[in-house]
C-alpha cells in the first residue's frame, strides 16, 4: 500500500513516500480503507521521537482519519465492514489502509464528508472533553481561547458558543481573528499588542475570564493567567510556544486552578465521558452549530507539504491529507 514512511526519528523532511505491507486487524482492531487524515502537531512530534508513543520502524504518521471499514478483528462488534467511520489512530493515518482500536472508531452519518470526518476527532473531541469535563464551562461564563484560528482553537470557539458561553478569541493577527469571528467569537484580542490582557479585562468589565483554553503556552501563559478571574480554570492543552512554569501563589490568591487535559486520559480512564462528547458533537454538527473548517487539502503524495504547513504555523483551521 502507498504510505508516508518514517524509517528513523527526524524532522518532516526525512520522511518518504513508498510502499508498506497492508496491515491485518488483530483482536479489538479495525482495518480502515482510508479516505482522509488530518495533520496534527503531535504527528510532527512523533516523527521526531518525542511523543509518548514510539511506533516500531517503519511506520506511517497520522493520528486520526476517516474512511470505510474493510475488516474487523476478533471480538469487534462496534462497527462492521462497509460502514463509514472516523477514528483516533495510534499511528498510520497517512496511508491507504490503517488500523484503529475498535473503541476509538465511530460510525459517521452519510452526510458527513470524509475530509471533515478525517479532521474531526482530535480537534473537536479533544477540545470538548477539555472544556466540558475539565473546564466545567457553564452557560453565561466567559471562555478565553488562545490560538483561536488553529485546529483546536477554532473548534473550542465553536464548542464554547454551543455550550452557551461568551467567547473571547485570541490570535496573533487580524486575519486570524476574522476567522474566529466568523465561527462565533463574541470578542477579539490580538496578542501582538503587549497590552492585550488589559483588553480582556475591559471586555469582561474587570471580572476576567472563567476558563482559559491554552494550546500555545510560552510567552502567552503569563498574561493569560492574569486574565483569569476569581475561581477561574486554566486548561493547559499544549506547548507549541514553549512550556511555561506555573506559579502556585497566583493560583492560590484568586482560588484558580490549572489543569492539563489529555485525550489519552479519557480514552483509557473515562470512556463514558469521551463517548458522550462524541455524541454531543455529532448532534451539534447535525443541528448546524458546528462549522468545521478545513483550510487546506493535500493528496497523499504531498503529505510533507501538509505537515510543513502546520509546523510553520501557516494553517488556519485543519489541514487534511486526502487518500484516493
Amino acid at each position: 500500500m502507498r504510505s508516508a514512511i518514517a524509517r528513523a526519528w527526524g524532522e518532516v523532511e526525512s520522511l518518504t513516500l513508498g510502499d508498506l505491507p497492508a496491515p491485518t486487524p488483530g483482536p479489538g482492531q479495525v482495518l480502515i480503507d482510508m479516505k482522509a487524515a488530518s495533520v496534527n502537531f503531535a504527528d510532527i512530534v512523533m516523527t521526531r521521537g518525542e511523543y509518548q508513543t514510539k511506533p516500531p520502524f517503519p511506520f506511517a504518521p497520522g493520528l486520526e482519519g476517516a474512511g470505510v471499514v474493510a475488516a474487523v478483528g476478533s471480538g469487534v462488534t462496534r462497527v462492521k465492514p462497509g460502514q463509514r467511520v472516523m477514528a483516533k489512530l495510534d499511528w498510520g493515518g497517512f496511508a491507504e489502509h490503517a488500523l484503529a482500536p475498535a473503541l476509538d472508531t465511530h460510525v459517521i452519518p452519510d452526510s458527513m464528508p470524509f475530509d471533515i470526518a478525517g479532521s474531526f476527532y482530535v480537534g473537536y473531541v479533544s477540545s470538548h472533553v477539555a472544556i466540558r469535563w475539565q473546564g466545567r464551562l457553564e452557560p453565561g461564563e466567559t471562555l478565553l481561547v488562545l490560538g483561536a484560528s488553529g485546529g483546536t482553537g477554532l473548534t473550542s470557539v465553536e464548542i464554547g458558543k454551543a455550550m452557551g458561553a461568551r467567547v473571547i478569541a485570541g490570535a496573533s493577527s487580524d486575519d486570524k481573528l476574522a476567522v474566529a469571528k466568523a465561527h462565533g467569537a463574541d470578542a477579539l484580542v490580538n496578542y501582538s499588542d503587549p497590552a492585550w490582557k488589559d483588553k480582556v479585562q475591559e471586555i469582561t468589565a474587570g471580572k476576567g475570564a472563567d476558563v482559559v483554553f491554552d494550546p500555545i503556552g510560552g510567552d502567552l501563559f503569563d498574561p493569560a493567567l492574569s486574565s483569569l478571574g476569581w475561581g477561574g480554570r486554566y486548561l493547559v492543552f499544549g506547548f507549541v510556544g514553549g512550556i511555561p512554569q506555573i506559579p502556585a501563589n497566583r493560583l492560590l490568591v484568586k482560588h484558580r486552578s490549572a489543569m492539563g487535559s489529555s485525550l489519552r486520559y479519557f480514552r483509557d480512564h473515562a470512556r463514558d465521558k469521551l463517548d458522550a462528547s462524541v455524541q454531543e458533537l455529532l448532534g451539534w454538527l447535525a443541528a448546524g452549530k458546528l462549522k468545521p473548517h478545513v483550510s487546506a487539502r493535500y493528496p497523499l503524495a504531498q503529505f510533507k507539504d501538509a505537515m510543513l504547513e502546520l509546523r510553520e504555523r501557516r494553517a488556519v483551521g485543519r489541514v487534511v491529507v486526502t487518500i484516493p
